[in-house]
């Protein structure tokens, strides 16, 4: 299992659409990357010249919007994953 560090966040992408509202069947060069995924763990946060740790604003199990560009894609016994920073995560669908 990967453990974040510091403000950073490890989601699980939700998977591209196979097929438009039409029914037309996109292959995957066509397919957009997804921009939303739940969240599977989260870092202790980032720490302040002071000392004092800031929290991320989601917790494991939020599902989250975060930005196109936003990330490192990682594959761990074969699951897709993406590491980003809080500051990426732009929000949290309720």
């Amino acid at each position: 299992m990967l453990k974040p560090l510091g403000d950073r966040i490890i989601i699980t992408a939700a998977s591209a659409e196979k097929m438009t509202a039409g029914g037309i069947v996109l292959p995957d060069t066509a397919k957009e990357k997804p921009l939303q995924g739940t969240v599977v763990a989260v870092g202790e946060g980032v720490q302040l010249n002071s000392g004092k740790i800031i929290a991320p604003d989601v917790k494991v199990g939020d599902v989250v919007v975060y930005g196109k560009y936003a990330g490192t894609e990682v594959k761990v016994d074969g699951v897709d994953y993406v590491i980003v920073r809080s500051d990426d995560v732009l929000a949290v669908l309720e």
